[in-house]
């Protein structure tokens, strides 16, 4: 997930080793040619079994329910040998039918909450659901990025048939993670002095090229791509907003609790940690053939335990994102960017759970100076504003000043940022019920805790059952609604307000109904960290 989550991403090995929708398949005609472009497997309508003519061949996929399902198709080439820590190269073309129905496999990533274990680095496909019966003209597109802090999930872990069923076709990726996808190395660089390190986000880059491609075969509208994406599937979102090489295959942008790491390393930074992993892998030259032949294995055991995030490499990020965004300088389209209300419980649940001390009267400053990385002097006036005294334990006041600090407060003034150039629509969650679906009791209520909200957009499939109440189902079907109806471009049924710098109105994402704040600032106290030096 996001920034701090992946303190433990690695080491979380240790806690876990509705639309009309029938059968018949009907065709899609490419507008330009006439020729059929999806059609029932063998003519047969009543199998259920669509053809699509991709660029790269035919794909059979299967319809389920009110959905088509088109599963593990490639967007590029594996990445492996020789092609490990280059950008992505084109997928090659195959004869015959492809069959599309069942998942490829994850990225390498280890065994943690939110994705499965893989050694595998040949996992650069998608997946495209649309809906069995698609309406007249081309459908808004929703491509998905998943988070996990750059170092765990999966394309598969997250089902949109719901939203599929609102009249959206939705794409689902995998991208490379960890050191195989984010490490920055000057012995990987094409020239000397030249970029380094961001192949996951040429990955995703790719796939939104196979969008820009291909979907229209699906009958999804490619001048109509939303991107979305939680934690750091949002701050890859805000990535695309300012990389060139995104520029013009996103036209709208959702942004799911992706601010807590906008000041992202330097490539000399980035670089610098890309020096002592090649020397603990035994590349102390960091010579690419070296790096290269490491295996799988020893990459996941000495990468960074905590997270990766993408360097302003010069070229795929070419400016800090915050940098970018007051001057201006990024793809001019509709933003939508949120938190949810009690972000930081889950990530110190994350810490509790692992072996870190409890948070007590007397290591709340010292928790607050580790959490925010600020001096002991800062974590002082911080814990004055912020007293034990206030709240019900500790912990929950520790969560309360993180949760504030890395993700509402840079949420606002990013929506003030963008607000200037874009239209913008700004939400929190806020159910303090939503049930917890990653991790076991820690002695606190989780809240509105980070993530919280995917299991109102999707069928999530995570480590614990959860169900949703009647009121918490009516407030998930308001937020489909909602997150489909602004990827088309329309005003969302709950009547979503513009944010403005002035009013700063947003929409409270609570049961039974979302609805209109504008006590956000105030709640999470950010006129005092705009105060801190």
């Amino acid at each position: 997930m996001s920034g701090r989550i992946g303190a433990v991403l690695l080491a979380g090995a240790a806690l876990v080793a509705s639309g009309a929708g029938a059968a018949n398949a009907g065709t899609v005609a490419d507008t330009a040619s006439g020729r059929p472009l999806m059609r029932t497997a063998g003519g047969d309508a009543a199998s259920g079994r669509p053809i699509v003519r991709t660029t790269g061949g035919l794909v059979q996929g299967k319809t389920v329910g009110r959905t088509r399902e088109f599963l593990g198709i490639p967007y590029a080439a594996p990445p492996v040998g020789a092609l490990r820590w280059r950008p992505p190269a084109p997928a090659p073309h195959w004869r015959g039918v492809r069959q599309a129905t069942a998942f490829a496999p994850h990225c390498a990533q280890a065994e943690t909450p939110f994705g499965s274990a893989s050694t595998s680095e040949d996992c650069l496909y998608l997946n495209v659901y649309a809906p069995a019966r698609p309406r007249p003209g081309r459908l808004p597109v929703m491509v998905w990025i998943h988070g996990g802090a750059l170092v765990a999930g999966s394309s598969d872990g997250f089902d949109p048939t719901a939203l599929a069923a609102r009249g959206a076709i939705v794409v689902t990726i995998n991208y490379r993670l960890g050191a195989l996808g984010f490490l920055a190395s000057s012995g990987l660089a094409d020239r000397p002095g030249g970029p380094s390190g961001n192949y996951g986000l040429m990955d995703q880059q790719a796939a939104l090229r196979w969008v820009a491609s291909d979907i229209g075969r699906f009958g999804g509208d490619a001048r109509g791509v939303t991107v979305f994406g939680e934690s750091a599937g949002g701050l890859s979102v805000l990535s695309h907003l300012v990389s060139p090489g995104s520029r013009g295959l996103v036209r709208r942008a959702i942004v799911q609790s992706g601010t807590y790491n906008v000041a992202l390393p330097t490539k000399a930074a980035a670089e610098a940690e890309g020096k002592a992993f090649a020397a603990s892998v035994g590349c102390p030259d960091q010579n690419a053939s070296c790096l290269r032949a490491v295996p799988v294995a020893t990459v996941l055991a000495k990468q960074n335990r905590l997270e990766y995030v993408p360097d302003i490499d010069g070229r795929v990020i070419p400016e800090p994102l915050t940098t970018a965004f007051a001057a201006g300088r990024f793809a001019r389209v509709p933003v939508a960017i949120g938190t949810t209300h009690d972000e930081w419980r889950l990530q110190l649940a994350l810490r509790l759970l692992l072996g870190a001390p409890p948070v007590t009267a007397a290591n709340y400053q010292w928790w607050i100076t580790s959490a925010l990385n600020v001096p002991a002097q800062t974590a002082a006036t911080i814990a004055a504003h912020y007293p034990l005294s206030a709240y019900p334990s500790p912990a929950l006041a520790l969560t309360t000043v993180v949760t504030d600090a890395r993700y509402s407060c840079t949420t606002l003034a990013t929506e003030k940022i963008l607000a200037k150039y874009v239209p913008v629509r700004g939400y929190e969650f806020a159910d303090e019920n939503a049930p917890q679906r990653f991790l076991p009791p820690v002695g606190y209520p989780y809240g509105a805790a980070h993530a919280s909200e995917l299991q109102y957009l999707f069928g999530l499939a995570a480590p614990i059952p959860g169900t949703l109440t009647p009121d918490q189902q009516k407030l998930a079907d308001a937020m489909k609604t909602d997150w489909t109806a602004f990827a088309a471009g329309r005003l969302p049924q709950s009547r979503w307000p513009a944010f403005r710098p002035g009013t700063q109105r947003i929409l409270s994402l609570v049961p039974p109904a979302p609805r209109p704040s504008t006590g956000f600032a105030a709640d999470h106290r950010c006129a005092f960290w705009s105060s801190l030096p």
